[in-house]
């Protein structure tokens, strides 16, 4: 017997992305209008979602890994009886990429070695560190804490992923050397840690992670990267930081606020590199979007745990 057709619907874009179209066709599913619709893949803002949802509708994809707007702007409140799963995961390897770049970066003295006119090598020596032996927290061991720890394991340095269950961190690439804690002990990590990578989703719980408190418990050499959403960070104590030299710099693809506006600190201070929430960008984005829905509606089909369910419960 043939297995009845699963109709999926796309919005808010008419015509929907091709890529899409073909991600959702691609799993097995019919594409339909949302009245006919049990699954709702949603490729735009929070803004532009529907008030009222058809009966029929079980399950919405929505396109971001971050999903605090969606909760904002009411959107998951309004739709209890509803399954949503968030982007996140999908985009993790473009993520983790930028973190390791923008740690390497601050740890081998780069910005300096960009703005030097003449040949300071004697300067400059005394600055370029090396992650080989050195210790990186990684706060926020889901998809992109996953992807970076491969990245960094070959450089030799040794990480500790900080999740919310304290559950070892496993995964392809990563090895049982990596130390994992749960939150509720983060706050022993901050003296003995050389580095900081921040990645955990913005929830009211995890506003201001990192104040004045956690920067002044980090060493004088140490880069702290955040990758995550700029409401993680106090922005005022760690301009404190920077301009004290209380830590070594700060690598930062998202800000509070965002966008950093002209004649901020922080696009001055010589240890600080601000790249413009662009470790995701458009054009790998809509692609990377496209493979997580057509395993979720794969995995709708067949009835099996969706990939990145969101729990009302915990903001994410």
């Amino acid at each position: 017997m043939n297995r009845p057709a699963v109709t999926i619907a796309i919005g808010p874009a008419d015509p929907p992305p091709t890529l899409i179209e073909k991600a959702v066709v691609g799993a097995g599913a019919t594409l339909s209008d949302l009245g006919e619709a049990r699954g709702l893949i949603w490729a735009g803002d929070a803004g532009e979602f529907p008030d009222e949802l058809p009966a029929g509708v079980e399950w919405v994809q929505l396109p971001a890994a971050g999903v605090e707007d969606w909760f904002a702007a009411g959107v998951i409140a309004r739709h209890p009886g509803v399954r949503f799963t968030s982007a996140a995961g999908a985009f993790a390897a473009s993520v983790a990429e930028h973190a390791l770049m923008l740690l390497l970066a601050g740890v081998r003295y780069l910005p300096e070695h960009l703005r030097a006119s003449d040949w300071r090598q004697q300067d400059f020596f005394p600055h370029v560190g090396t992650l080989r032996g050195k210790t990186v927290t990684i706060v926020g061991a889901g998809g992109i804490g996953r992807a970076l720890i491969p990245m960094l394991v070959p450089l030799g340095a040794h990480i500790i992923a900080v999740n919310r269950s304290g559950r070892p961190v496993t995964g392809p690439g990563i090895p049982s050397s990596v130390e994992t804690i749960s939150a509720d002990h983060l706050g022993r990590v901050w003296p003995h840690t050389d580095h900081v990578v921040i990645a955990a989703p913005a929830t009211p719980a995890t506003r201001h992670l990192v104040g004045a408190d956690e920067l002044a418990r980090l060493k004088p050499s140490s880069w702290i990267i955040n990758v995550a959403r700029g409401s993680l960070i106090d922005t005022d104590a760690l301009v404190a930081a920077l301009a004290s030299g209380a830590i070594g710099g700060a690598g930062l693809d998202v800000t509070y606020p965002e966008p950093l506006p002209a004649g901020h600190p922080l696009w001055s201070l010589p240890n600080a590199i601000v790249t413009p929430h662009d470790s995701n960008p458009p054009q790998l984005r809509l692609a990377a979007f496209a493979d997580h829905v057509e395993a979720n509606v794969s995995r709708f089909l067949e009835g099996r745990p969706l990939l990145a369910p969101i729990d009302p419960a915990r903001g994410y």
